[in-house]
């Protein structure tokens, strides 16, 4: 993805070093590659900028891997023959941000990325060194594409499952293209416009600095202070009135 001439300022006036960053997009579309994805060219704009100021990307395209179906780390473990979920988590803990980029299908983000969020989520109820649950310390946020009415119901569904789980969203963590309403040109269509919609391309730029500086904070502060949100420490305590959290 080529960047505009302001994004490309951005990238040479900056005096941040992000180079001990890591990111990871999880591109949910429906398509096997090689077949062209829309999202793929979205996700393409944010992840230059990122590289561009020295963060390790990996982008992922979920339905090239036999992901099974669960809400446990590893389906193989509960009657799956493969799973190819537990590779990705990996790199999931190893990245500081994560992004989802999804199309829109009938006003819903994709199946692809309900199934991506349900496996995150199996993973949600491990811990990290500080007690704390694991997801603690990253930052997260959403792409979404379509040409159909949307984004911001597929971003409020999807930053709240990432902040749910514990990621930390950033201002205006979100961005997004759809063309005219009804059957016509997707993102990457030729003269669609996508490409070159300045509104889609800012909100973008803005998302993926925010994310970047985002997640260099919580790098450089060692995460979320581990006070008053450790899932140890409450499992451990015996001064709490009633130890059932289920009992209301």
């Amino acid at each position: 993805m080529k960047l505009n001439s302001f994004q490309e300022k951005l990238n040479k006036e900056n005096k941040t070093d992000f180079s001990d960053l890591k990111a990871v997009f999880i591109n949910c579309t429906l398509k096997k590659s090689p077949e062209k994805s829309h999202t793929s060219g979205l996700i393409s704009m944010s992840a230059q900028i990122m590289e561009d100021n020295g963060i390790q990307v990996d982008i992922i395209r979920a339905v090239d891997h036999e992901i099974a179906f669960g809400v446990y780390p590893d389906m193989t473990e509960h009657g799956w023959q493969k799973d190819d979920w537990p590779a990705i988590q990996k790199k999931v803990m190893d990245a500081n941000i994560l992004v989802i980029g999804t199309p829109i299908w009938l006003g819903e983000k994709s199946s692809v990325a309900s199934q991506v969020i349900e496996r995150l989520y199996g993973f949600s109820g491990e811990t990290n060194e500080q007690g704390q649950y694991a997801y603690y310390g990253r930052a997260g946020g959403c792409l979404v594409t379509g040409n159909e009415d949307g984004i911001k119901h597929v971003a409020m569904s999807t930053l709240y499952s990432l902040q749910h789980l514990g990621y930390v969203i950033p201002p205006q963590a979100d961005a997004g293209w759809i063309g005219e309403a009804g059957p016509g040109a997707s993102y990457m269509d030729k003269g669609s416009g996508g490409p070159e919609n300045d509104f889609t391309n800012r909100n973008t730029t803005f998302m993926t600095w925010n994310l970047m500086h985002m997640a260099k904070m919580l790098q450089d502060n060692n995460g979320i202070p581990a006070h008053g949100n450790q899932r140890t420490a409450w499992d451990e305590s015996s001064d709490k009135d009633n130890p059932n959290p289920e009992y209301r």
